[in-house]
């Protein structure tokens, strides 16, 4: 768990995916590359009818890039590869066949917003406050803001960008249409998550797969979108302006 870790566990149609790491369940490359892959895997066996997508812990759903790793990127190859880690993650969930169910326990972060704007129906608690933290330290939410404006709209998504250092609250995601559901307590929440997720088990994958390539409409161009725009990333966290804001907010 030093490193972070990603985990998948199938029973009775439903795969549980579980990405966690100690520092926030923050993201580093490496954990994005794995989540990438897994999400893939569970996406191409047909056991699986749906999957729900989750962190561990009780607190922070995902606090989004790995500081650490971003004031260690030296050049623009390594930049790209680390921000595409983020386009790979949410194209995978956006070719998946089966509709994916996020379960948000607590605060997210960028890229963590990312995550919950790209799954199909989206769980949350009252502690699930979110913030696209990027403008902050320099960046910008390129790779997940067509993700997040696609679940909003852009008018909600340039509020989160611009006004960069202010949470907005779970109540707010829910109105939104970030997330579809908002609970008082995590039992409460998967509650519902579990009760969801054994109803679409026994559902038409195929019902679900026609209505799940409907919902993703006018994604096609994001493998080369998302990719893009992540090389916008990866150029700016290069510059001195970015990688002091970035130490800056490190040694807060």
């Amino acid at each position: 768990m030093e490193n972070g870790s990603v985990v998948s566990n199938i029973s009775q149609g439903i795969a549980t995916i579980t990405f966690g790491h100690p520092q926030s369940n923050s993201l580093p490359g490496v954990i994005l590359n794995k989540l990438a892959e897994e999400i893939k895997t569970v996406g191409a066996n047909a056991d699986v009818r749906v999957i729900i997508l989750r962190t561990l812990g009780e607190k922070t759903f995902c606090a989004g890039a790995s500081f650490d790793e971003l004031v260690a990127i030296k050049d623009y190859e390594s930049g790209l590869e680390f921000f595409s880690g983020f386009a790979k993650v949410i194209n995978a969930c956006r070719t998946a066949k089966q509709l994916i169910i996020g379960r948000i326990q607590g605060k997210a972060v960028g890229g963590g917003v990312g995550i919950a704007a790209a799954v199909d129906y989206c769980f949350a608690t009252t502690q699930a406050d979110i913030k696209l933290s990027e403008l902050a330290v320099g960046i910008g939410p390129f790779v997940v803001g067509p993700a997040v404006a696609r679940k909003i709209g852009v008018s909600g998504m340039s509020e989160l960008a611009i006004n960069a250092t202010a949470w907005r609250s779970a109540e707010w995601a829910k109105n939104k249409g970030l997330y579809a559901e908002v609970f008082e307590d995590i039992a409460a929440m998967d509650e519902a998550v579990n009760s969801l997720a054994i109803r679409l088990a026994q559902s038409n994958p195929e019902a679900m797969y026609e209505l799940k390539r409907i919902f993703w409409q006018g994604t096609e161009d994001w493998d080369q979108l998302l990719t893009e725009r992540a090389g916008i990333s990866g150029r700016l966290v290069l510059s001195e302006f970015t990688r002091n804001a970035i130490l800056a907010f490190k040694s807060k």
